[in-house]
């Protein structure tokens, strides 16, 4: 069959090319070499990483890092109650995406009460903390200054008590570089958590929850010079057609909904609660029969996994392919 290969680079979504392909030929492996030596390389399938949306009670444990280079790092957080300290990051603009469950953010910038799906960032140097109750978030910590591509929803608003029964106690306050990193932080001191959140009356600015557009096939929220992340929702459609990033790999976090993800490092299904990493160059497409959204984030280096891999891609047989007969245009 005949597909369309659109070839991007970072910071467009016009393709450079679109190239007609025939499928199979996209998706097998090479003809064997016809000099005495192979000129390329056996490349792994994709990894997948999974964590439960759904809130699983247990102690406290840090954020776990998903993905992580020395400029940027991906975690996956799940929290029930109040952070061990207001924090305050040195180097990075702090980004997070609330999959479920409720969430209090108090910072020296306001307060935000967030609902699911809902996007904030937390700008450089401002302290802030989390009181949470049975649920989780995504948090990408990326260097500052980062752009917000979207007008604001809403805004982070003063509000003291910031919520139903707080009293101000006895807090502590973290400075950390490296993207927070365990290790990384520079002092921890005591703070008055009371002055802290007044300090909101004396800041002209606010911070903004951003939502994408669910009539959008992709809704681009932030970006930098080496980085754009955004929701891509996917509708079931006769069209398949692929995509190949030429300067960036793709991290997708599946936030709603399953569809099969094709790419020339195998097949895979995914569901809520899934990441993938799609390596610069790699050639992918999805398919799909319901609707459903995942979190794009593409990095103009390379963005190494750090978890543990759940489960690997299958390997692409003509067979499978043939058998995913309703498709997805991204």
């Amino acid at each position: 069959m005949k597909v369309i290969e659109d070839v991007m680079v970072l910071g467009t979504d016009h393709p450079l090319r679109s190239i007609i392909r025939d499928e199979h030929q996209l998706l097998s492996p090479p003809h064997p070499p016809k000099v005495p030596v192979k000129l390329w390389g056996d490349h792994p399938p994709l990894n997948v990483v999974h964590y439960p949306q759904e809130y699983q009670p247990e102690a406290f444990a840090p954020p776990r890092g998903v993905y992580e280079n020395d400029e940027i790092r991906v975690e996956w957080q799940k929290l029930d109650g109040r952070q061990p300290f207001y924090h305050r990051n040195s180097d990075v603009d702090e980004i997070s995406y609330q999959i479920g469950g409720d969430r209090t953010l108090m910072t020296e910038l306001g307060v935000i009460e967030f609902q699911p799906g809902e996007f904030s960032r937390i700008p450089r140097g401002v302290a802030h903390d989390n009181y949470s109750r049975a649920e989780s978030h995504l948090l990408f910590y990326v260097p500052a200054p980062v752009a917000e591509l979207l007008p604001a929803q809403r805004e982070s608003h003063a509000q003291i008590p910031p919520f139903p029964g707080w009293q101000p106690g006895e807090v502590n306050e973290a400075i950390t570089q490296c993207m927070a990193a365990a290790g990384h932080d520079i002092a921890v001191f005591p703070a008055d958590e009371q002055l802290l959140l007044e300090q909101v009356h004396n800041e002209d600015r606010r911070m903004s929850v951003l939502h994408a557009d669910p009539d959008q096939a992709v809704t681009w929220l932030y970006a930098t010079n080496g980085l754009r992340l955004g929701l891509v929702t996917v509708m079931p459609t006769g069209e398949r057609r692929y995509r190949r990033t030429l300067d960036a790999d793709e991290i997708q976090y599946q936030a709603h909904g399953r569809r099969t993800l094709i790419t020339q490092r195998g097949v895979v299904g995914l569901q809520p609660g899934d990441f993938v990493r799609i390596p610069l160059g790699v050639s992918h497409s999805s398919v799909a029969t319901e609707r459903g959204d995942y979190i794009s984030l593409l990095s103009h280096r390379e963005l190494p996994q750090v978890a543990g891999t759940t489960r690997t891609a299958d390997p692409y047989t003509l067979e499978r392919l043939l058998n995913l007969n309703v498709e997805v245009h991204r």
